[in-house]
């Protein structure tokens, strides 16, 4: 089994190494073509006039995520810990199932459900298309909640026991308990989950086509669209040729690194406050 278990793991790291060496080898041509700085910062996308500049996609990539996470987060921690520790049993299971079902919708659904109810609510109320940045990071937030809450309530059910008790006999209440010794005793996991949140997001791409208007131009507002850079993979990857197919490669490794780069501050922050 030992065996086993080694393939297993050098199979799924050769997964990871095959799909970097692919990006590198289609993106890094571009790279030299384009310009890395000019690509990187340009702001304009013009794909018949050989100008691509992915500086839009970059910044509607993060703040459709940072709305998301900002959304999302707090109502999926906060549910994890109901889950793990207010729900009643007779409940807890009913609102599982829920959650799980959250999860197994595909993306295409939750878009058809943004460009059916979102957008036209937001439409109404702001005025536009409702096909904006508001409406893109209402529906990720929503996307993100599965994964949030079952980590939260994963690792706030895994603190040990005593953590709880010692609050009470220091003459805590049940909330106070929860949410100053239990909570930050799981920050860890709690963290994981957000983490997992946030690559959820950023790599969505076929619910974000749907509602977030689709303009490769700077992002100007919340009710304004935009582009994220998986989507303007999406869009552009049927017929695209040449240059312009390099190009796109070379968005997916601007993608890449961003999720790469996300990460690994994620886990440095969690190692520091390990220390």
């Amino acid at each position: 089994m030992r065996a086993v278990f080694l393939a297993a793991a050098c199979v799924c790291m050769l997964a990871v190494a095959l799909i970097t060496l692919f990006l590198l080898a289609n993106g890094l041509p571009a790279f030299g073509k384009i310009g890395a700085l000019k690509f990187l910062t340009g702001t304009l996308w013009r794909p018949g006039n050989d100008i691509y500049g992915v500086a839009p996609m970059i910044l509607g990539s993060l703040y459709v995520t940072a709305g998301a996470v900002a959304l999302g987060a707090p109502v999926g921690v906060l549910t994890g810990v109901y889950l793990a520790r207010f729900c009643p049993r007779r409940a807890r299971g009913t609102l599982r199932q829920a959650v799980n079902l959250l999860s197994g919708i595909p993306s295409v659904v939750y878009g058809f459900f943004g460009l059916v109810a979102l957008a036209p609510t937001i439409s109404r109320v702001f005025g536009g298309s409702g096909r904006n940045m508001l409406t893109a990071s209402l529906l990720l937030g929503l996307m993100i909640l599965p994964t949030v809450i079952s980590v939260t309530e994963t690792s706030v059910s895994a603190v040990p026991d005593s953590c709880y008790q010692g609050a009470l006999a220091l003459g805590a209440t049940h909330e106070r308990a929860v949410f100053s010794a239990v909570l930050p005793a799981a920050r860890s996991g709690v963290t994981t989950g957000i983490a997992l949140g946030v690559a959820r997001a950023i790599g969505e791409a076929t619910a974000v086509v749907m509602v977030a208007g689709n303009q490769p131009a700077m992002p100007s507002g919340l009710l304004r669209g935009l582009r994220t850079l998986t989507a303007n993979i999406v869009l552009e990857m049927g017929y695209a040729a040449d240059l312009h197919k390099g190009a796109l490669a070379a968005t997916a490794v601007t993608l890449f690194v961003f999720t790469l780069g996300v990460n690994v501050l994620l886990s440095l922050g969690r190692g520091r406050r390990r220390v």
